[in-house]
């Protein structure tokens, strides 16, 4: 009988070292900034501080929005960040401290599917 408990524990690390790199653990966060020096100033803190595995930044952006009662109309930055859901909490907050925005945008869309080798990388790099 202790031999059938030892192999159900066996059996549940694998399942959660499965499971702790599954595309579902990655989240995709869409942050956007003022300028590209600061979109390169938070993704390298980001990446550095090993919150995300990877920063990309789309230059260009123009975002049109409500804000103080008028619609503003502005150049922006796109900072898209590759981390997971145990990390987001940590990420979300060293953003916020660095963000020059009132009210940064900080959206994170979970992953459903992914390229098995990179999903370990990106858990592999957040320490997750």
């Amino acid at each position: 009988m202790a031999g059938g408990i030892a192999g159900r524990k066996d059996c549940f690390a694998v399942v959660t070292l499965l499971m702790k790199k599954s595309p579902g653990q990655i989240l995709v966060v869409l942050v956007a900034v003022g300028n590209q020096k600061e979109a390169v100033r938070i993704g390298e803190g980001m990446v550095n501080a090993r919150l995300a595995a990877c920063a990309n930044i789309i230059t260009g952006i123009q975002s049109i929005y409500h804000w103080k009662g008028k619609v503003v109309k502005a150049k922006e930055v796109l900072l898209i960040l590759k981390s997971t859901r145990p990390r987001y909490r940590a990420l979300e907050r060293a953003i916020k401290t660095m963000h020059t925005y009132e009210t940064p945008e900080i959206i994170a869309l979970p992953v459903k599917e992914g390229f098995e080798q990179y999903i370990g990388w990106v858990c592999d790099e957040t320490h997750s």
